[in-house]
């Protein structure tokens, strides 16, 4: 007991790190993070926006200020969505199996929009999207600016589904490659394609993102799945024959409806082993599509014009992909590779474990590391280091200038330049990569509209 009062008094402390310790975490990574709070709870999603950070929990969502990693405001809710980008974000909220969501205010948790009969929220970085029903069989679609208080437009779509769906609902498009220890969001919303395929009672509609036509209502064959990517309907057909699956991708322009491509044998990895039923989407991200060719070569293909972006070599492995790089493990499995796609190059190679994973986002991209345990970002386009962590947390977001990474209910920020020998990066815009002066800024939104700029097709409202 006196040991305890003379401690609190001040006049002696026989433990000098006991009261960090109770007051701080230990540190999740070496070297530290700029700060490190716990959480109400077991993040479920967690996105930098602007200069916020939200955290979405079970039960409730969190905003916290990206400079320093204190509270802003806290409110119940069972799902949160982000939508914008970095100088207009917004926080779509709501609960399960109750119509409707609100709009906040990402800095303040004020409500910009109020709507009580939406039952599914898309959320993207240029537009967010909603459905409501009168019936099940009549539903309108409404596109809505990020922070925008009218739609832009609605169209009419013989259902959505049934019941309450929350947030971000599965569409008719691509599956990202995963990896252990990096999140699926951690790349935050993506520009909304110019085209959307929504599956409705086994039939899927095809609609336009930039005027909200329904371009295609069309009905797979038995032996089919549809996908709409890179502003075409793919129709990819698995036969079943000698014992093998046998594949046919066709790309159809849904404004036409003429074919625009056409591959045989480019396994999309749509289909089981059972009767080459297709169950899944093809794999790939934004305008790209991951196949593998009939040498068991992977190969990354254009889904606009259907051109081979990059065929692999015997045994590498393809770890990440978007519409400018791929992430490629080498065949010995001792290397990490940036390719570049336009160009169909090698833009940098590292060294890495032949268990290590790999995302990319349009900031950086992030390589997660076994034995030790490291999680590395790096520029895409060159490759050179902008953080080096010695930690066995995850990475859940990433930003212009750094990312957020997490263990349980202990989150933290990472600035760039985070063990390694370059500096923090001014707060400028820009693209990823070398520039002349040899330092670093953090990228825009632009060379982000795909090899045909076809991902800008929505938000210039025509080509």
């Amino acid at each position: 007991m006196t040991v305890v009062v003379l401690a609190a008094t001040g006049v002696w402390n026989p433990f000098p790190t006991m009261w960090d310790w109770v007051d701080r975490s230990e540190p999740i990574s070496e070297p530290d993070v700029v700060w490190q709070q716990r959480v109400g709870g077991t993040p479920k999603s967690v996105t930098i926006a602007g200069d916020t950070v939200i955290v979405e929990q079970r039960t409730r969502v969190e905003a916290r200020a990206l400079a320093t990693g204190t509270q802003l405001w806290e409110r119940k809710a069972d799902w949160a969505a982000v939508a914008g980008g970095d100088r207009d974000p917004v926080v779509a909220v709501g609960k399960l199996l109750v119509k409707g969501y609100e709009v906040l205010d990402p800095t303040t948790g004020a409500v910009r929009r109020r709507d009580n009969r939406a039952v599914a929220v898309w959320t993207y970085r240029n537009l967010l999207l909603d459905a409501y029903c009168v019936q099940a069989t009549d539903c309108t679609l409404s596109a809505w600016e990020p922070r925008g208080t009218r739609p832009l437009w609605t169209a009419f779509l013989p259902g959505v589904h049934s019941g309450v769906l929350a947030d971000n609902p599965e569409l008719l498009g691509t599956r990202r490659l995963g990896a252990p220890r990096i999140d699926a969001g951690l790349a935050g919303p993506e520009a909304v394609p110019p085209l959307l395929g929504f599956p409705v009672d086994g039939r899927v509609h095809v609609v336009d993102t930039a005027t909200g036509r329904v371009l295609q209502n069309i009905q797979p064959g038995r032996e089919e799945r549809l996908a709409v990517i890179g502003g075409r309907l793919l129709r990819i057909r698995a036969t079943s024959r000698d014992g093998s699956c046998y594949f046919q991708v066709t790309a159809i322009d849904p404004a036409t409806g003429q074919q625009v491509w056409q591959r045989t044998g480019l396994n999309l990895r749509t289909a089981d082993a059972a009767g080459c039923v297709q169950r899944e989407d093809p794999q790939g991200a934004r305008n790209v599509l991951i196949g593998v060719a009939a040498d068991g070569r992977e190969a990354v293909v254009d889904g606009y014009d259907g051109r081979l972006l990059q065929v692999g070599a015997d045994g590498e492995k393809l770890l990440a992909v978007d519409d400018r790089y791929a992430l490629v493990r080498s065949a010995d499995k001792r290397n990490i590779v940036g390719r570049e796609l336009a160009v169909d190059r090698t833009r940098w190679t590292r060294p890495a474990g032949g268990r290590s994973g790999a995302a990319l986002t349009p900031y950086a991209a992030v390589i997660a590391e076994e034995k030790p345990s490291r999680l590395i970002a790096v520029d895409p386009r060159g490759g050179r280091e902008l953080a080096v962590l010695r930690t066995s947390a995850n990475a859940l977001a990433v930003g212009p200038h750094g990312m957020i990474i997490g263990e349980g209910r202990e989150i933290g920020y990472v600035r760039w330049g985070a063990g390694t020998s370059v500096p923090p990066p001014p707060d400028e815009g820009g693209i990823p990569g070398p520039n002349p002066d040899g330092s670093y800024r953090p990228p825009s939104d632009q060379g982000s509209c795909g090899p045909k700029k076809e991902l800008c097709y929505s938000e210039k409202g025509g080509g």
